[in-house]
């Protein structure tokens, strides 16, 4: 048995591209992935390449704080 019920946590992922673009008002949006980790495997703050539906490209994706 897990010592920690708390061993998965929600992670949410958000385009690094789209945020520092996000300051121009032509953006579209930024793009937001929901996923889970394992704490214990994974400490530091997760990054994934993703696809981007608003730059039409894969772009890497990073943890965000919620």
């Amino acid at each position: 048995m897990a010592k920690g019920k708390d061993v998965l946590v929600k992670a949410i992922l958000e385009c690094t591209g789209c945020v520092r673009k996000s300051l121009n008002k032509g953006s579209r949006g930024v793009s937001i992935y929901i996923t889970q980790k394992n704490r214990h495997n994974t400490p530091s703050w997760l990054e994934l390449q993703k696809f981007c539906p608003y730059r039409y490209q894969h772009t890497i994706h990073g943890e965000i704080k919620k």
